[in-house]
């Protein structure tokens, strides 16, 4: 008896330590993911960021490049008129626009490199949680399951058990067994609803593709062959 009782002890001491276990690492991966979007989105401001110093740099460029082609016009046009000093004065401007349009060159090509570069990151690190919250949800079903099945285990009484008390263990686990796979079942629905196939099937209905499905018109068509063929 003694044997018994801590045999029993033990295994609750495990199966408690176990249950704490998997709840704890559900809580680390939610909290883990939380902070991992939170990174996305930081990221994703500085790509926008990056966009509007960009275009900003662009804009700067643009009229400083108009500025040296009327400047270029009205020097030449000084040099023509014999207006030297006007020309070397207008020289100097240009000289100073044209340093100001090849920094603005330099920044761009700087902001077209972190921009691609962001997107890319921001890109895969989207795709990487999306994954990690499928594989979250797909754990959480998972532990579901796992307590139905282990509380339906626990509840047969491992000593002084009556064979009615036996029979009625036998069948809350089993009811236990039937939910279980449901849960598996309504998971495998919903990756079926969110997959290729359903998608395949959205674009069908829109035209774009031949149908996946019989429709009641495909029905009446080919009824109606039938009929005609038949007459004939």
């Amino acid at each position: 008896m003694f044997k018994t009782v801590l045999t029993l002890f033990r295994g609750s001491v495990a199966s408690a330590g176990e249950e704490l276990e998997g709840r704890t690492a559900l809580v680390i991966l939610d909290q883990q993911m939380r902070d991992s979007a939170t990174a996305v989105e930081r990221a994703k401001r500085a790509l926008a960021l990056s966009i509007a110093q960009d275009q900003q740099e662009g804009r700067r460029l643009d009229t400083t490049n108009a500025r040296i082609a009327d400047l270029e016009v009205r020097t030449i046009a000084a040099l023509d008129g014999g207006r030297s000093d006007l020309a070397k004065e207008a020289a100097e401007q240009i000289a100073n626009l044209e340093a100001d349009r090849d920094a603005a060159m330099t920044a761009r090509a700087l902001f077209a490199a972190e921009i691609t570069r962001l997107k890319r990151h921001v890109a895969s690190a989207e795709g990487r949680i999306a994954e990690l919250d499928r594989g979250r949800r797909i754990a959480r079903a998972s532990e579901a399951v796992r307590n139905l099945r282990r509380g339906g285990i626990e509840a047969a009484r491992p000593y002084e058990s009556t064979l009615p008390e036996a029979e009625n263990t036998l069948k809350r686990l089993r009811e236990r067994q039937i939910e279980a796979q449901a849960a598996d079942d309504a998971l495998a629905e919903l990756d079926a609803a969110s997959g290729p196939l359903a998608t395949a099937e959205k674009l069908a209905e829109q035209g774009f593709g031949p149908r996946l499905k019989p429709t009641a018109d495909d029905v009446l068509a080919r009824l109606n062959a039938q009929r005609q063929k038949a007459a004939s």
